[in-house]
């Protein structure tokens, strides 16, 4: 009869899956999530992914054109359903540190904010029609719209303020990645 789920703390293993998924640790002074160590080794991951495998180029061949890359031998079915797999993946990790730490789960979280995950990536320097970007350019994105929407709510602004930056970064990012895309294919 509610929209979330009860407390799972009471659960056989839950106290090693919390160290695992949603514990901290302090380095220097300060505490960490364990949360940002998954990112990063996620980041590497998908980096190695990219640049080192045959899996990465094809990702990048059914990016830039699906039927090019078929007519090259490259299994482009395949390949999108296993980026879908690798992002229900990063989901699910994404879930677990929510779940435990929070020892609960709203039915709704996450729904509708499919377009500020493109507009990360766009700002990490993803090509919106695809065929180009990078995981940690992606990351980076994904740490400018994080550092913008806490910053805007701790300078006390208008909230309103976090769509309109969310917007301008998606549209300069999208003019920049067409002049560059216009310039790469000018000097070919």
């Amino acid at each position: 009869g509610t929209v979330s789920t009860k407390t799972i703390a009471d659960m056989e293993g839950f106290a090693s899956a919390r160290a695992l998924f949603a514990s901290q640790f302090s380095l220097g002074g300060v505490d960490v999530k364990v949360t940002i160590l998954w990112w990063f080794a996620l980041v590497a991951l998908a980096t190695w992914v990219l640049l080192r495998t045959r899996f990465g180029n094809w990702i990048f061949a059914v990016g830039g054109g699906a039927d090019a890359a078929r007519a090259v031998g490259v299994p482009v079915r395949a390949t999108k359903t296993g980026l879908y797999m690798g992002v229900a993946f990063c989901a699910w990790v994404s879930g677990q540190h929510l779940l435990f730490s929070f020892d609960v789960v709203q039915s709704g979280e996450g729904v509708g904010n499919e377009l500020i995950y493109i507009i990360a990536a766009v700002i990490g320097g993803c090509l919106i029609t695809g065929g180009y970007g990078s995981a940690i350019g992606s990351a980076v994105g994904a740490f400018i719209f994080g550092m913008t929407s806490k910053g805007i709510v701790y300078a006390e602004w208008n909230p309103d303020w976090f769509k309109f930056f969310l917007g301008a970064m998606l549209l300069l990012a999208t003019l920049l990645n067409a002049w560059v895309r216009k310039r790469a294919e000018a000097t070919k």
